[in-house]
């Protein structure tokens, strides 16, 4: 199955705008707090580092069948961008990342971005939505809750919970 590529994504309080490779320079400063890193792991990039892991995401992933769905996540009323959203979609179902700068967390901001994400996606054509969250994470797993996931009892290889829609098959 297909999905259809979606373009900008406008929302009372953010928007989510297609990735570009010259998105590395302004959200190198979104991705620098160490904190962010805390339950993924790794460090912040640096800008080159940043730029090389957007040109690939941009390239989209070369799979027969797999597309990559990348957008930035920007305030509507001070145009700044605070984070991303993205998933990956195969045979209709949408695995799903997202990621909120520290200064702009607590605030409604990535679920009213994610609900965006989730609902273009669905117009496109997806019928199930998944996300993978670290079991200490409580600010994704508040995401995932919102959105309508729930805990599936399912683990992933690198241990973190699998959560699905109700749709899902769990």
């Amino acid at each position: 199955m297909e999905v259809d590529r979606v373009d900008e994504v406008p929302t009372v309080r953010v928007a989510l705008e297609p990735l570009s490779v010259e998105h590395a320079d302004e959200m190198w400063a979104v991705l620098a707090d160490p904190a962010l890193y805390r339950f993924t792991g790794g460090d912040p990039p640096s800008r080159e580092a940043l730029a090389e892991r957007y040109r690939a995401q941009v390239a989209g992933s070369g799979q027969s069948g797999e597309q990559w769905h990348n957008w930035i996540v920007r305030r509507t009323d001070s145009k700044e961008s605070i984070g991303f959203v993205q998933a990956t979609v195969i045979d209709g179902a949408a695995d799903l990342a997202w990621l909120v700068g520290v200064a702009h967390q607590s605030r409604g901001l990535a679920v009213e971005a994610v609900l965006a994400m989730v609902d273009e996606l669905v117009a496109s054509g997806v019928s199930r939505v998944t996300a993978h969250i670290h079991r200490e994470h409580s600010r994704s797993q508040r995401v995932a809750s919102a959105i309508g996931l729930e805990r599936t009892g399912a683990v992933d290889d690198d241990g973190e919970e699998i959560w699905g829609d109700s749709t899902a098959g769990n």
